[in-house]
């Protein structure tokens, strides 16, 4: 690949499943392999005394995690990208390359429950201060906004509520106040949502869910324009030292291939399944950003390309109809995490987010939340439908 050709990939001058193939991994230049090698090395040698190829030493940095961090930021419409061992590791980073002591941070009254923890007993705990808000009421955002207020947290959609928020709105707010916009891009995946574009200062991503896909590797993202913010996020990627493996890096990036086809299906199935649920006697609530009847399906449209495979309901029958449903299907597989091909149902209240309970980001006990996976559309929502019947 040329120099010049090779450019318009790592920057955004191709579509984005081109990108998703080619930026960073152009074929080996020794052997002429099409995929990337997995580098092993720890060390790296050097020609002398502070003269190398780029790269020192696993931990500071590594050929396989550079393709993945060129790659991952292309997608993003960034310049900068870093990887992490997992989302909360890339989190972390971010926030603590934010906040100090005395700082205020604002977060989603539906956020991710390990972000409830990262920032109600971790950064807490060192001196950070921070308020859960409805970040789609503007009056409620404006009041819990202080003087030290140096960053808001945006998921969106939200986990597991599917909340939308408005990122240009938010993002314009946040700068009118001198704080940061951080959104956590991983249900939407770049495919279908760059709040970079919209306004955002930071985007993370917990690459263990759409963009690795597959449910066998553990991983994070952070991407930005700003040089300034990388160079705090990659100080703290080398000197916490909480890096993803060559082989990790590897799984990801052959992940990120097929998201654009990956996400058009779990997309497809979603809608399928949130129809089917609207329809049913058995289910009080359908959350899923595609139906007309979500209160964020116009921003929805207007900020992302589809509507994504995750959706929430709550069932009629409360707490009990709802473990039953979780109980009862066979092709969504009971079980934690989200984003991979197999289908995946969960009881928020009692399993990713048990760390809300008695806070203020508690989640209703009937709530289900499903990561519709890439199976055939009619066996999903028979399967589903049937479980729905059964605890009926």
């Amino acid at each position: 690949m040329s120099d010049d050709k090779k450019k318009r990939v790592i920057q955004g001058g191709q579509g984005f499943e081109t990108r998703a193939v080619h930026a960073g991994q152009e074929p080996d230049p020794v052997t002429g392999a099409v995929i990337p090698p997995i580098t092993l090395s720890t060390t790296f040698a050097q020609d002398e005394v502070g003269k190398h190829g780029g790269f020192e030493y696993g931990r500071s940095g590594n050929p396989t995690r550079r393709a993945l961090e060129i790659c991952g930021a292309s997608l993003e419409g960034a310049e900068f990208g870093s990887a992490f061992a997992s989302g909360l590791a890339a989190e972390d980073a971010v926030l603590r390359g934010l906040l100090n002591a005395g700082d205020h941070l604002i977060i989603p009254n539906d956020a991710y429950g390990g972000t409830f923890r990262l920032v109600s007993q971790v950064l807490a705990a060192a001196g950070v201060e921070w308020s859960a808000v409805d970040l789609t009421d503007a009056a409620a955002l404006k009041t819990a906004c202080r003087p030290n207020t140096k960053a808001i947290w945006v998921e969106t959609p939200t986990n597991p509520m599917l909340t939308i928020i408005d990122i240009a709105a938010v993002a314009k707010f946040a700068h009118e106040n001198n704080a940061h916009l951080i959104v956590d891009n991983t249900f939407a995946t770049p495919y279908l949502q760059t709040p970079l574009a919209l306004g955002a200062d930071v985007v993370v991503h917990s690459t263990t869910k759409y963009l690795g896909g597959h449910s066998d590797v553990v991983g994070g993202f952070v991407a930005t324009n700003d040089p300034s913010l990388h160079e705090k996020f990659a100080f703290l990627q080398n000197a916490v030292g909480a890096v993803p493996s060559p082989f990790d890096c590897y799984l990801i990036l052959r992940g990120i291939k097929t998201l654009g086809v990956r996400m058009d299906r779990h997309c497809l199935n979603a809608r399928a399944i949130a129809e089917m649920l609207n329809s049913h006697t058995a289910v009080d609530r359908v959350l899923w950003p595609g139906l007309i009847s979500h209160s964020g399906h116009e921003i929805a449209i207007r900020q992302m390309r589809d509507f994504g495979g995750m959706v929430s309901f709550t069932t009629v029958g409360g707490e009990d109809a709802a473990l039953a449903v979780a109980a009862a299907t066979e092709l969504f597989t009971l079980a934690e995490s989200l984003g991979a091909v197999e289908s995946l149902i969960e009881h928020p209240a009692r399993m990713t987010h048990a760390t809300t309970t008695d806070s203020p980001l508690a989640v209703d006990p009937a709530l289900i939340r499903l990561s519709v996976g890439i199976e055939t559309t009619a066996d999903l929502v028979e399967d589903l439908r049937t479980a729905l019947d059964l605890a009926g």
